[in-house]
């Protein structure tokens, strides 16, 4: 497989040096992507920089992901208007276990494969530099003017964007990520810095570091930043990023993410995002035009992405859990869901609590839910009548039907339902 190529019919690559291709064409190449170690999962907006790893590895090339150890304590300013917070090294320590963890999901680090991915992290060669030996072997060979040339650095010295001044130490930040590159092409034969298009400056001060210490041949390639349709942030939701991790965001929510993407950004990420070959999408844009109201594209995309980052249970668990919203069934594949999944499934449904002392005196459906669902007895009794009532996914067979302890889900649930789409969770307690 051609990585350029590869990575051009999937949308991939904003800019690319010179020789790229025929570099990758003449032997087998070793490439680096430096990854923000800033907390302890990635979450997908790492993504279209770990597939293009994963590309590159499938292509028989040799992957280095770089935690940034050293440069996740100053800061990259790139895309920011202002400094961050910065975090100490036994918490970018805990980091790097956890993502190394989610990164061997995606890349083979375990094979005996010459071009099995490697992780290393930037402090380790960067801990003992001082800082005179710093501005004397290596920042004597940038110069201010060249530094300043860099857009990211540009757009803080001009306050666009309501952009804030930049500190010294954020100045140095293409310094040191120029120097990782020097530092892997010397000790890796690192030939190659991929990267998102917001990197391409600091990429380029790494080829110049190159070729002014070494003379080495060394190249760049970056992939554009994915926005949503509408040109909105990528990987935003309105209660923030979604997680790789699935105590940060659960295994349902990561795939209901995909699934309900548009069609519009399903075409463009269906490519980014997973492995499936050029035919194999095809034919599924093919039958997305064909048919779109049956998602094949945005189906196919959550489950792809939910066995690859969680795994083939947890794609089971959420598509089961998916379907049953729109099913008129469903009582046993209900019960068969963990508390965690349940109230993840019905949390952004309306919601009311009955105390437990009253249900056990009065539970009778009419009394239980007629007012929750903020309608008149006369009118839950039509609702039951014509089958419009449902708990825990059965119907009810009279108004009055009496509610029990054994009812209840895990003890304290009702899942209730009002004709087909409206759903509401009581908790008895």
């Amino acid at each position: 497989m051609n990585f350029v190529q590869e990575l051009k019919w999937r949308g991939m690559i904003q800019d690319m040096m010179p020789g790229t291709e025929e570099q990758l064409q003449k032997e087998m190449t070793s490439a680096y992507l430096g990854i923000d170690p800033t907390a302890d999962s990635l979450h997908i907006g790492h993504l279209v920089g770990v597939m293009m790893l994963r590309h590159f590895q499938r292509c028989g090339h040799k992957p280095y992901a770089l935690i940034g150890g050293a440069t996740g304590m100053i800061g990259d300013p790139s895309g920011k208007s202002k400094e961050r917070v910065l975090i100490d090294e036994p918490l970018l320590r805990h980091n790097q276990e956890c993502i190394r963890k989610q990164l061997a999901k995606f890349l083979d680090f375990d094979s005996d494969a010459p071009n099995r991915a490697e992780l290393v992290n930037n402090y380790d060669w960067m801990k003992d530099f001082t800082f005179l030996d710093f501005i004397r072997n290596i920042g004597k060979l940038i110069t201010v003017n060249y530094m300043m040339s860099k857009d990211s650095v540009k757009r803080r010295f001009t306050g666009e964007n309501g952009a804030e001044g930049m500190s010294f130490t954020e100045f140095t930040y293409q310094l040191l990520q120029g120097y990782d590159y020097l530092y892997l092409n010397e000790h890796k034969n690192c030939k190659l810095q991929l990267g998102g298009a917001d990197q391409w400056g600091n990429i380029t001060t790494g080829t110049e570091l190159i070729r002014k210490v070494t003379g080495n041949e060394a190249f760049a390639l970056t992939c554009p930043l994915i926005t949503k349709a509408d040109g909105k942030k990528f990987g935003k939701t309105e209660s923030g990023n979604v997680w790789l991790d699935p105590k940060r965001t659960s295994p349902y929510k990561f795939y209901q993410f995909w699934l309900n993407v548009t069609d519009e950004d399903a075409k463009r990420y269906i490519r980014i995002f997973t492995s499936l070959s050029r035919e194999e999408i095809e034919g599924l844009e093919k039958e997305q035009e064909e048919a779109p109201e049956r998602r094949v594209l945005q189906k196919r995309l959550a489950k792809e992405l939910t066995i690859m980052v969680h795994s083939e249970k947890d794609f089971e668990t959420a598509e089961a859990a998916s379907n049953l919203l729109f099913s008129n069934g469903g009582a046993d594949e209900l019960k068969a869901f963990d508390e965690t999944t349940l109230l993840q499934i019905f949390e952004s449904v309306p919601s009311f609590t009955i105390g437990k002392a009253d249900f056990e005196a009065n539970g009778k459906a009419v009394d239980v839910l007629a007012k929750g669902f903020g309608i008149s007895n006369g009118e839950f009794r039509k609702l039951v009548q014509g089958g419009g009532i449902a708990v825990n996914k059965q119907k009810l067979t009279s108004f009055d039907q009496q509610l029990t302890a054994n009812d209840l889900l895990f003890g304290k649930y009702l899942v209730a339902q009002k004709g087909k789409k409206n759903y509401f969770l009581i908790t008895v307690e």
